[in-house]
């Protein structure tokens, strides 16, 4: 049974090119998120992991200056809520 076009998997060339249009900054911007997410979920009493939450919390410290200008700011709030949660969650 042949496979579809919209099944196939992309050829090399086609992932080079697409790799081209990505922006780094939005890449940036999308680990940083990725990052929080996770920062998040280590803290929750459920999955807590304190070593993990301030990695991740130590990371998106260290991106905040290469992140877009446009975007620094609310990952900037999202560190600052995630330092308290961590505060809250070690002293808890």
């Amino acid at each position: 049974m042949p496979v579809s076009e919209s099944n196939a998997e992309p050829s090399a060339e086609q992932l080079v090119e697409e790799l081209q249009k990505v922006k780094v900054g939005d890449l940036l911007v999308h680990t940083s998120s990725m990052l929080a997410s996770l920062a998040y979920g280590k803290l929750a009493p459920e999955t807590r992991d304190l070593a993990d939450a301030q990695l991740a919390i130590e990371a998106l410290r260290a991106l905040l200056p290469l992140l877009p200008d446009g975007q620094r700011p609310s990952i900037q709030q999202v560190v600052s809520n995630l330092q308290l949660a961590y505060a809250d969650a070690a002293s808890g």
